[in-house]
């Protein structure tokens, strides 16, 4: 119990990112950079923990925090600096694949699961699988509980079946 300061995600996390935001100058973060290093060593304490959870279930083979710094040559939006922790936690080895997410950031905090861009292979394998058998997965998208943590599900969707699948299968 000697890491607890360090796996909790306190006010001050929040209030140094909500000023940053505000801020997002390199003059104002440099002044802040000690401050910054800290709290970042703090929030990595807390990812670690997470993982370290996510591990009594699941088999997680790396932790990747991801760097505040914005890359803005291609971006109309030249602030410098991302506005939240984020870090991903990959599944081990090549038979679980799909991996975690999470972003901390004031009032747009969220967690993702799954595969973020899946290759081809993967992509086929999933949609296979929930032509096969989808009540797993229905399962937990229309549990009551679930909605009450989590709200409805959100992303892109497809327009029309993709080729080789039934454009009537109800996945």
């Amino acid at each position: 119990m000697g890491r607890v300061q360090q796996e909790v995600i306190t006010k001050d996390v929040f209030q140094f990112l909500k000023n940053l935001e505000k801020n997002n100058t390199r003059e104002w973060f440099a002044d802040h950079k000690t401050e910054y290093k800290a709290l970042e060593s703090r929030v990595k304490g807390f990812y670690t923990l997470v993982m370290d959870r996510l591990n009594e279930h699941d088999e997680i083979e790396k932790l990747k925090m991801f760097r505040i710094y914005r890359d803005i040559r291609f971006s109309k939006d030249k602030t410098p600096y991302k506005t939240h922790f984020a870090g991903s936690f990959t599944r081990a080895g090549l038979q679980l694949r799909g991996g975690y997410y999470l972003r901390i950031k004031p009032k747009e905090t969220f967690a993702a699961v799954g595969f973020w861009g899946p290759n081809k292979d993967d992509l086929l394998r999933i949609r296979k699988e929930f032509e096969a058998d989808a009540s797993g997965i229905r399962s937990v998208v229309n549990d009551n509980e679930f909605h009450a943590v989590w709200g409805d599900m959100q992303g892109d969707e497809l327009k029309t079946a993709p080729a080789g699948f039934i454009k009537t299968t109800p996945i």
